[in-house]
């Protein structure tokens, strides 16, 4: 079976993820380029050969890259000064190819050969601890080469693969405390009474103690129902 159009400009773009061209990420700008809904000239990692690429695939005229989306430059990677890191994990979270090594309280580091200088770590940072440098002559013989020249498909195929298992990995993180917090709250729902703190308060008459705990119970219910509806959605 032949790929699709957006498969062909997935594997088209330099899957750095960086949300410059205003989508999550490059899977969702392939599916707007091919659907219509998206411009070819919307990734400054690609460059002005990535435009050529993909006006080759889509058939549309080349266009000169969007300035409004930024524009092509060196490769860059993220740089963390860990006498500064506080070990908030933030910067881990926002890395869309799961490149920064660390744990909460302990500082974080990068691993360079796998960092797509994406910056979405920079804005997330709350002591301005990160700052995005010019590659080291062991990662690049070609510093000055901007685009796919300082990209290469092989790098693109790792980070697109390494994006795949960070989706995979947080939708499972979210799907596991979507699942204990529901088990939480149907084991409070079971016996609400003697989880809640309404339940005897002085001042409060027993027909007033029990609307507050139905109230209470409606709630827990419908929290719950929301969260089956999504974890069905889900699968």
């Amino acid at each position: 079976m032949s790929a699709s159009l957006a498969e062909r400009i997935d594997a088209a773009l330099p899957q750095t993820q960086c949300t410059r061209c205003g989508f999550p990420d490059c899977r969702a700008y392939a599916q707007a380029v091919a659907d219509g809904e998206a411009a070819i000239n919307r990734c400054p990692p690609g460059g002005a050969e990535g435009v050529v690429r993909l006006a080759e695939l889509t058939g549309l005229p080349v266009l000169p890259l969007d300035p409004a989306h930024g524009s092509e430059g060196p490769r860059r990677l993220a740089v963390i000064d860990e006498a500064w890191c506080i070990g908030c994990t933030l910067c881990i979270e926002a890395c869309p190819v799961d490149c920064i090594v660390g744990a909460s309280k302990l500082m974080h580091t990068v691993v360079d050969s796998q960092c797509t200088g994406c910056e979405l770590c920079l804005p997330v940072c709350p002591v301005d601890c990160i700052s995005m440098e010019t590659l080291p002559p062991s990662l690049s013989t070609r510093p000055q080469a901007t685009g796919w020249q300082a990209w290469q498909p092989a790098q693109a195929q790792q980070a697109r693969e390494r994006h795949d298992f960070h989706r995979q990995r947080t939708q499972r993180d979210r799907q596991d405390n979507d699942t204990r917090l529901a088990a939480r709250a149907a084991e409070k729902l079971a016996d609400l009474a003697a989880h809640s703190r309404l339940s005897g308060l002085s001042g409060l008459s027993g027909l007033q103690d029990q609307d507050a705990l139905d109230r209470k119970r409606s709630v827990v219910a419908a929290a719950l129902a929301r969260a089956r509806a999504k974890s069905d959605a889900a699968g």
